[in-house]
């Protein structure tokens, strides 16, 4: 099977074939999430946004898992039975690439790299042999070290295990990022010899002999965070941090105010409307949108949801797969579930809960309530203490409830029941029966009251 691209687009190669026995973990490295993600998916993304569309990874634990995880994704999966190195990674492609000119050659666990340093680099190997992405950092760490001459180009890569004391102190790493011509690199990795502290067959090395004949140009990354690798639960820290602030910066830049930056978590997935405001300890995720003048208070958690313009969120609502309508005012200490549709202007108050339920405009719902499976219209009032009894053991029924219809205070309406328009029913009732259109129903005991009980309680204790 040839995966080449006959257009000129380089093919994308991800070597993401490392145990990561650092992050103690039954999953693979690459599938532990950074800002909403899997590590593996941010780089796939990078690759694609900057012109490759074709797209090989190399990988050797967890093959399944991650064929699962990436099952809706255009990706050719090359298993590396044997760990030797990431030489003999990308050597495993070699059937693969058929007459792609040039192979862009990320690392899986590098999830911050952007789309427009790669485009640099591909843009950079068009006038040589090769390019290899750098970085400096004044804490290089376990990196390997990038030597370079006079004009440049590099002369070498040096593991950190092989290098000596001189090259330890070089703040110039490797990024993992490289651009190599699909026709001539396998020949230098066919010549790698596991003669290195690890015993592997390196690609550094195989770059390192390119380079006493080639021109391998060195493209320094626009920020160090891009060559960050994931290898442990601190880098995933750092990285999930790095990928969170850009997206912050990028709504203040479209209007949005943060108040603190550092105290909110929101992933780049969220998109939010100029002039919206969100407060310190918010947490919005997923495919969630939020409208233009919005309002989202202290302890909000928000996932794949969606809010409509001049909305107000309460302080510690909790809204999950919702969809809110202009004008709304939601909590505090609201609960929106899968399936909750909230229509214009509607006033949902402090713990109510709603599940896979519509309200139509004007709804209010003011206190201590659960409304599931109904159906509610415009302009009706919910009573505190109303419940739609929806589940009777053994499958869910619908309540409806017609517009401006009243509720009173402790309302239990035992589903399938439908209150017609503009009826009312009484506080404390149980409803069974459906109401029609503007009438009144009561569903409760009548009030017995006894004279004196207490004292004649007290006075039978006392005998």
């Amino acid at each position: 099977m040839s995966t080449s691209d006959r257009s000129g687009n380089p093919v994308a190669v991800v070597l993401a074939a490392g145990k990561g026995t650092r992050m103690r973990s039954r999953r693979p490295k690459v599938l532990h999430e950074v800002a909403g993600k899997p590590i593996l998916a941010w780089v796939i993304e990078a690759a694609r946004a900057s012109g490759c569309e074709q797209c090989l990874v190399v990988v050797g634990h967890g093959t399944g898992d991650l064929k699962r995880a990436f099952a809706d994704e255009d990706i050719v999966w090359v298993e590396q039975r044997e760990q030797l190195g990431t030489g003999h990674a990308l050597a495993q492609v070699r059937e693969l690439v058929g007459d792609a000119h040039h192979l862009l050659v990320l690392s899986g666990d590098v999830p911050a790299v952007r789309a427009k340093t790669l485009e640099r680099l591909l843009s950079s190997a068009a006038t040589g042999w090769g390019a290899i992405a750098t970085a400096r950092m004044e804490r290089p760490g376990s990196l390997g070290r990038v030597v370079m001459k006079a004009d440049g180009v590099l002369e070498r890569i040096v593991e950190a295990a092989d290098a000596t004391e001189q090259e330890m102190a070089i703040r110039t790493v490797n990024a993992g990022l490289y651009v190599l011509p699909a026709a001539e690199i396998f020949d230098y990795l066919a010549a790698l010899q596991p003669d290195n502290a690890k015993g592997e067959l390196y690609l550094t090395d195989a770059l390192g002999a390119a380079a006493r004949e080639r021109e391998i140009k060195c493209v320094a990354v626009s920020e160090a965070d891009e060559a960050l690798g994931v290898n442990d639960r601190a880098d995933l820290a750092r990285a999930h941090r790095v990928l969170m602030g850009r997206g912050i910066e990028a709504l203040m830049e479209q209007g949005v105010t943060i108040y603190d930056s550092r105290r909110v978590v929101i992933e780049p997935s969220v998109r939010i409307g100029p002039d919206s405001e969100i407060h310190p300890e918010v947490t919005l995720t997923g495919d969630t949108q939020i409208g233009r003048e919005c309002v989202v208070h202290s302890g909000a958690w928000i996932r794949h949801s969606s809010i409509g313009d001049g909305s107000t969120i309460g302080p510690h609502s909790v809204l999950d797969g919702a969809v809110v309508g202009d004008g709304a005012t939601i909590g505090p200490f609201a609960r929106l579930r899968p399936g909750t549709e909230i229509g214009r202007a509607v006033r949902v108050g402090n713990f109510v809960e709603i599940k896979n339920a519509r309200l139509g405009d004007g709804v209010k719902a003011g206190h201590l309530s659960y409304l599931g499976d109904a159906e509610i219209g415009d302009g009706a009032n919910i009573g505190a203490g109303t419940v739609t009894c929806n589940y009777d053991g053994r499958k869910k029924h619908k309540t409806t409830i017609g517009k401006r219809a009243f509720i009173g205070s402790d309302t239990m309406l035992v589903a399938p029941v439908e209150v017609g328009d503009d009826a009312v029913t009484g506080a404390g009732s149980v409803i069974t029966n459906d109401i029609p259109g503007g009438a009144l129903a009561v569903g409760r005991v009548r009030q017995r009251t006894i004279e004196d009980w207490v004292k004649r309680r007290k006075r039978k204790d006392e005998e």
